[in-house]
């Protein structure tokens, strides 16, 4: 009994609060969202965690014998840890030079992040922060507006496609694009992977891995390219080519993106416009009407009546209201008949009555 009064106070309450399908989507979206998030960290728990706890033994057991080995104070193996880790970036050669400011400039603008290098002054830290408030709004329009110029392309290009192919239906549909655009991203990263494996020497793997998350402005920062060899002054080629893909890959996931989030606002008109709808039926079926007699009767717009009457029979649930003015025993091609054959309201002709629509 318990339970059944709980799920009946449920049901009772979201009746009542009578959630719109915008509400219902939202709702629903977050619910699955946490979802995910919850699945994703099991996930993660049971591939990562146990290799995490090997390493850390491992690395443990490596400081301790080098200690040992060179009788190297914990003071001064900690110092010579802040040197290594310090040391990393310049290995690249200059971060803030030209070449590899402009570098670290695309990855602000692009919202990445790698933080392979970062700035350390006092104005390099303030001016960042501008700078990415500006860049950042600036990176997204232009992403977005390039993503809509591959997009309308794409739809001419399988225009026309259908059309050799003599297909019935030649326009191209949200799904169209949606599969050109995920084949040009595949094309990109795929390409990119082997570009990369080949100058940074990653395995294949490694190299689709920074791809997707560069791609995706994820950026982990735990492979990045243009850092060793000096890159960044030896090879502006491949600089280059770096910053390329970075800036055409966003460019096409900002296409998918875009198709995406058009859906989605499509969706969300579609569903205000019939809640709209809805409502407007909702009035127009109540919507009531009065006669201006001395006993004022009100009828809803489906003839029912709504208010006390002296012409209440068994049959006033579907007599018809005519707007014409031959109520009574004469007819017009206008009049439909009563339910009952033998009701004649000439008392209400006698009384002068006049039909108005009541406001609601």
């Amino acid at each position: 009994m318990l339970i059944d009064s709980y799920f009946n106070c449920i049901i009772e309450f979201v009746t009542q609060c009578s959630m719109k399908r915008q509400n219902v989507r939202t709702l629903s979206l977050v619910v699955c969202t946490f979802t995910y998030l919850l699945i994703g960290a099991a996930v993660f728990d049971s591939l990562e965690s146990e290799f995490e706890a090997k390493r850390y033994d491992f690395l443990q057991t490596l400081k301790k014998n080098f200690i040992k080995k060179y009788n190297v104070s914990s003071e001064d193996f900690r110092m010579m840890e802040i040197v290594i880790i310090e040391n990393k970036p310049h290995k690249a050669g200059p971060q803030w030079k030209f070449a590899g400011a402009f570098y670290f400039a695309t990855v602000v603008l692009a919202m990445i992040g790698y933080g392979h290098s970062t700035p350390v002054t006092i104005g390099g830290k303030a001016f960042c922060m501008a700078y990415a408030m500006v860049g950042i709004p600036l990176g997204l329009v232009m992403f977005q507006s390039i993503g809509e110029r591959l997009n309308k392309f794409a739809s001419v290009i399988i225009r026309r496609a259908k059309r050799y192919l003599q297909c019935a239906h030649t326009e191209a549909t949200e799904m169209n694009l949606m599969l050109a655009t995920g084949m040009l991203s595949s094309i990109i990263i795929t390409t990119g992977a082997a570009v990369f494996s080949r100058y940074e020497g990653w395995s294949y793997f490694d190299s689709f891995y920074y791809c997707f998350v560069t791609l995706t402005t994820i950026g982990f920062g735990d492979y990045v390219a243009l850092q060793n060899d000096q890159a960044l002054t030896n090879k502006p080629g491949y600089v280059a080519l770096s910053l390329v893909f970075i800036l055409f890959g966003l460019a096409v996931v900002a296409a998918s993106i875009n198709l995406l989030v058009l859906r989605f606002m499509t969706m969300q008109a579609e569903d205000a416009k019939r809640d709209e709808q809805d409502a407007q039926n909702l009035a127009a079926a109540n919507q009531p009407v009065t006669f201006d007699t001395e006993h004022s009767t009100s009828y809803n717009m489906q003839g029912k009546l709504l208010s006390n009457s002296n012409y209440t029979n068994e049959f006033d649930e579907t007599a018809s209201i005519c707007s014409c003015t031959c109520l009574g025993g004469t007819r017009c091609m206008n009049h439909e008949p009563f339910a009952d054959p033998d009701f004649r309201p000439t008392d209400i002709i006698a009384s002068n009555l006049s039909l108005k629509r009541a406001s609601v």
